[in-house]
């Protein structure tokens, strides 16, 4: 048990790091990378789900996820015991993850002026702030993400290294057609972690961490569109 807590732990460490990076490589001042724009951004996040799953997914599942996590326990595929456990180690690699960008781009957050831009790094946020409609932008992304993973049962023969380069396929395909609206945090501890260490590390000039925000959007809307992926994905007659 304890392995399969660690591996969730250093898998979304390791998420954080590639994904969070990627932004920070990307949107920072003075970096080598700046304004290379969404689209390496985009598929940077669907390498940094797909790797980690690759090294991590036979020990714990590789989920990465609270939403997914307590999407597959609601349908049965997943413990309920495992699940504090795996939501806990979700969000202490999510913040270690946040740390160590940090510390690699800091002289970068220290050249960069724009509060919102460090953010950014770090969490999701809205292009326009409602919060009704994020929570449902969020729940149908991640309607698609779980459902998607779920429906991959339904392809014959489909061994475990195809099916996590088809993760790495969804991940994108959502981010390329939905994640303007709310950055696509898909992931509670993707954002949740991130966001916390935004809160506590000496980021010079940081402003916000906005949990006004986060405590809301990134939490509830992925949890609630996983949950229906799952129950609609358990009705739904595959043998007939």
């Amino acid at each position: 048990m304890f392995l399969k807590y660690l591996c969730e732990f250093l898998g979304t460490m390791m998420l954080i790091l590639l994904g969070d990076g990627v932004v920070a490589n990307v949107t920072l001042n003075k970096s080598g990378m700046k304004g290379a724009g969404s689209i390496q951004i985009t598929i940077a996040w669907g390498l940094a789900v797909m790797v980690p799953a690759f090294i991590f997914g036979e020990a714990s599942g590789a989920s990465f996820n609270p939403a997914l996590t307590i999407a597959l326990a609601v349908g049965g595929m997943f413990d309920w015991a495992l699940v504090p456990g795996y939501v806990i180690a979700q969000i202490l690699g999510g913040i270690v993850g946040g740390v160590l960008v940090y510390i690699l781009f800091k002289d970068h957050f220290d050249a960069t002026e724009d509060p919102g831009t460090k953010l950014g790094v770090f969490s999701t946020g809205p292009s326009i702030p409602n919060t009704g409609r994020n929570i449902v932008q969020e729940a149908i992304a991640t309607f698609v993400l779980v459902f998607a993973i779920c429906g991959m049962n339904q392809v014959p023969e489909l061994n475990a290294g195809i099916g996590k380069l088809l993760v790495f396929g969804i991940i994108v395909a959502i981010g390329m057609s939905l994640g303007g609206l709310t950055g696509y945090a898909l992931n509670p501890a993707r954002d949740l972690g991130p966001r916390i260490a935004h809160a506590i590390l000496p980021i010079k000039g940081k402003g916000s961490s906005n949990f006004k925000y986060g405590l809301i959007v990134p939490i509830f809307g992925p949890i609630i569109g996983g949950i229906v992926a799952v129950l609609l994905y358990n009705v739904i007659p595959w043998a007939a």
